[in-house]
């Protein structure tokens, strides 16, 4: 059977190649009785694939049933699978027959086959391999004629490596696997589908058309839509029934999607960056490049000043002054510049005084001197100052270095300070 005929038949809508490629394989797979692992998220429409292989198959004639295997209790599933005898458990007043012998030459669709316990899943493994199954409460073997296909919303594989899905009964199942594309893979599809549900919707209830605009239009394919086509068919409905005014805008259309999933597909700005994460090296890297800097700066507007004549002008006291001024300012490091205060020369006045404001003579001798990267010889000096300033107090040290006062103990012992 061609691909559109099988859309006309079961009522499928869409042209999207990752739909017709799974329409085309569940026509493929249909005559044949292997197993079939359907994977989609919830609501992209499994069960129809289910229904196109039981239909194309030669077991159309036979019963076809649906199980969620998720909304039955752990403690029940195997008797609502395989049966039970009388007396088998409390409550059991009857012999039962599960849905294997009632559906034997059909197909049983189990659906959210992730959610099915491990236990079970040891059972229905020994079903697709022989046929055979005990219901519970006996000892007897008993035959069935069934072809399951299987169908799941999680990822099974993840699954079998967490050790919650048996890896055989993976394989098992997984002998043609068949993935539904979600919605929002198939843009060009949504707004056909959207006409079609609107269209059931206002004749169901008597009411006039549903048009979108054309920035409504917009809003409905560029949206994730994580419900898939169920969550398409709900707005559809909710709009027929609930908008007086049948033209439906952009505004419109956002107030019936949650605010928090319609911004999915948007930009979004982090408020709240997470800190850094600085390891101890990495703390004392950062400040002996900003010290480097701030040292740096602090050379260049000293040297502004003395060369614009801001000290020397009023300067009359020791010029060594001013050469420890830039010793400290080298601290370990040699001076990038090397400056030589010279003594000024006295005049004597006519009336024998000394001229005190005389300038004195400075000289700039640029001079380029390698400094010294070592990493180890910074962080003694760190430690070294750090002590000095807090005359040797550990703690109140380290709280300057920003280290704990056990790192900073350590330190002392490893650098022999």
């Amino acid at each position: 059977m061609e691909i559109q005929e099988i859309k006309q038949r079961f009522g499928i809508i869409g042209n999207s190649p990752l739909l017709n490629r799974a329409i085309n394989i569940a026509n493929q797979v249909a005559p044949t009785d292997i197993s079939v692992l359907i994977t989609g998220e919830s609501g992209s429409g499994k069960e129809v694939f289910s229904h196109i292989i039981h239909q194309m198959s030669p077991r159309k004639h036979g019963p076809f049933i649906a199980v969620n295997c998720g909304a039955i209790p752990e403690g029940t599933i195997d008797s609502e699978l395989f049966g039970h005898e009388k007396g088998a458990y409390t409550g059991a007043v009857g012999e039962r027959k599960g849905y294997f012998e009632t559906v034997n030459g059909g197909t049983i669709f189990l659906d959210e086959i992730g959610e099915m316990p491990l236990g079970t899943q040891a059972r229905l493994l020994r079903v697709l391999e022989s046929g055979q199954y005990i219901k519970v409460g006996s000892s007897k073997v008993e035959k069935t004629n069934v072809r399951v296909i299987a169908a799941t919303n999680v990822d099974v594989y993840e699954a079998v490596k967490a050790g919650k899905f048996r890896e055989d009964l993976y394989y098992r199942l997984n002998t043609v696997p068949l993935r539904i594309p979600p919605l929002r893979d198939r843009k060009e599809d949504v707004y056909l589908i959207f006409r079609k549900f609107t269209s059931d919707f206002t004749a169901k209830y008597r009411s006039p058309p549903i048009q979108l605009d054309d920035a409504a239009q917009q809003v409905l394919i560029n949206y994730s839509w994580p419900g898939n086509v169920r969550q398409l068919k709900n707005i559809a409905e909710q709009l027929a029934v609930l908008e007086r005014d049948r033209t439906i805008t952009a505004q419109t259309l956002l107030t019936y999607i949650p605010h928090e999933m319609g911004n999915r597909n948007l930009p979004m700005r982090i408020e709240n960056q997470p800190k850094e994460d600085f390891s101890e090296r990495d703390i004392l890297y950062k400040v002996l490049f900003d010290m480097k800097r701030d040292m740096v700066e602090l050379k260049k507007l000293v040297a502004d000043i003395i060369e614009q004549g801001g000290v020397s002008a009023n300067y009359t006291g020791n010029p060594q002054v001013i050469n420890q001024l830039y010793r400290d300012i080298d601290l370990p490091n040699q001076a990038d510049s090397q400056f030589t205060l010279q003594q000024p020369v006295h005049h004597n006045n006519n009336n024998g005084s000394v001229n005190n404001n005389d300038n004195y003579n400075i000289t700039h001798e640029a001079e380029e001197v390698e400094e010294s990267l070592s990493l180890i010889e910074k962080e003694s000096d760190l430690i070294r100052k750090a002590l000095k300033k807090h005359k040797g107090k550990r703690k109140l040290a380290a709280q300057e270095l920003g280290i704990s006062e056990r790192t900073l103990y350590r330190k002392i012992k490893e650098l022999n300070l």
